[in-house]
């Protein structure tokens, strides 16, 4: 009865698509569906649910992590993490179907016929495209948007819990929406147990200051307060430059960057800058040539997948802590990486 109730009305996609409206009420639940809040708002999925159509190498890594990986139709976004996610997941990755290099289309998406749609604002989700959670609940589709990603209000700015209760609360939800509650809460029992061991090794007196550099130009974007690089950050001991914006991805200029005197910079590999751009235009730009850790390349750069919010946000964490200590920042705790180091140069 649930395949029938969610197929139906995607074969009328096109038609419905277009009236919808972005404040649209979810569906009734049937006896099959499992009902979360996201987003602060109680919303019912089918479940488990068989089609996932899954947007970005983080909510990827969700899924994965939860073993949910045959009940995934299609994913987009991934090529950039394909690597990563291979070395952590395992020979899952090349059995994904990845439909679109990029952001993907409304049509792409319904033409998989997806029961459930994870993505998140800013993340997949696009009211221009006319791909919201709203206007797939009209088509009996499922959207759950990323807990990191939701708008703290009206065209407001996004984030509404701290980084590690979003990511506790995505696990927790997909988990319900695949079946796979067991797994899910192991999963969240390893990132709490290694989160534990971060926050009792040794702290240095004044925490060094650490800069997020997602890509810059004309002026920088980078991770406010409510970001997953801000759990990250803190639980390696460091403090995020940018901890006083209530904000998840923001843009700064490159005077707020200069201030900040960084102890160290961290960079997201990311396109369309590669790491050796990235490096050269700190270099050259005036504001920020003369910082010592311009001038000492005190540089680490992690893949998108372990920056953005998801259950690698721990690895990251595990391998900035290594590495502020071996830049001698913070005190030496003998914590190693559980699954090795991801830097890429």
């Amino acid at each position: 009865m649930r395949r029938a109730r969610i197929l139906a009305p995607v074969l009328a996609a096109s038609a419905v698509l277009s009236a919808c409206a972005t404040g649209a009420t979810d569906t009734t639940a049937a006896s099959d569906d499992v009902t979360v809040t996201n987003c602060g708002k109680r919303v019912s999925f089918p479940s488990p649910a068989e089609r996932l159509f899954v947007n970005d190498g983080n909510m990827i890594s969700m899924v994965l992590a939860l073993g949910a990986q045959q009940q995934v139709a299609a994913v987009s976004s991934m090529q950039r993490d394909r690597p990563v996610l291979r070395k952590h997941y395992g020979d899952a990755v090349g059995r994904l179907d990845d439909v679109a290099p990029a952001y993907p289309s409304r049509e792409t998406v319904l033409a998989q016929r997806p029961d459930v749609v994870v993505a998140g604002w800013n993340y997949g989700f696009d009211e221009t495209k006319k791909l919201t959670p709203a206007s797939l609940r009209q088509l009996g589709i499922g959207g759950y948007v990323l807990t990191e990603s939701c708008r703290q209000g009206a065209g407001a700015a996004r984030g509404i819990v701290d980084p590690w209760t979003a990511l506790r609360t995505d696990l927790r939800n997909l988990g319900a929406i695949t079946g796979r509650d067991k797994r899910a809460e192991q999963v969240v029992a390893d990132i709490a147990e290694r989160l534990a061991a971060l926050r009792d090794a040794p702290q240095p007196d004044v925490p060094p200051t650490v800069f997020l550099f997602d890509s810059g130009d004309k002026n920088i974007f980078s991770s406010g307060t409510l970001g997953a690089p801000q759990a990250i950050i803190t639980a390696a001991g460091g403090r995020n430059a940018l901890d006083d914006i209530k904000d998840t991805w923001t843009e700064v200029s490159w005077e707020r960057f200069a201030a900040a005197k960084p102890d160290a910079i961290l960079f997201v590999d990311y396109p369309p800058q590669t790491f050796e751009q990235k490096v050269r235009i700190l270099r050259e730009h005036a504001a920020t040539k003369d910082l010592a850790a311009v001038r000492e390349e005190r540089f680490l750069n992690l893949p998108y997948a372990l920056w953005t919010s998801g259950p690698l946000n721990i690895d990251a964490a595990e391998q900035v802590r290594q590495t502020l200590e071996r830049w001698d920042l913070v005190p030496r705790s003998g914590i190693t990486p559980k699954h090795g180091s991801d830097a890429v140069r």
